[in-house]
């Protein structure tokens, strides 16, 4: 994957995650980006950890796994942030 596909990727997944994990508001482009960037090495990691594939391009699975990772990394800073 390139450099912009990686940059929609993380966007797409980290507000995603930010509507689910009721970020939104604290959240903005930039920090959508960087949350899903890390979420889908961390999703990535996860899934290869129980045998599945991580991000494998950029299609719906590669979403999902960064949407997931963006989720347990947002769960974990909202731990913290408390």
């Amino acid at each position: 994957m390139g450099f912009f596909s990686w940059i929609i990727l993380g966007g797409l997944a980290g507000w995603l995650a930010s509507i689910i994990t009721k970020n939104s508001r604290d959240m903005g482009l930039i920090k959508n980006i960087v949350v899903g960037i890390i979420g889908a090495m961390l999703g990535g990691y996860v899934f290869s950890f129980f045998g599945s594939v991580g991000v494998t391009g950029f299609n719906l699975w590669s979403i999902f796994v960064s949407f997931v990772g963006a989720v347990i990394l947002l769960v974990i800073l909202n731990l913290f942030k408390r």
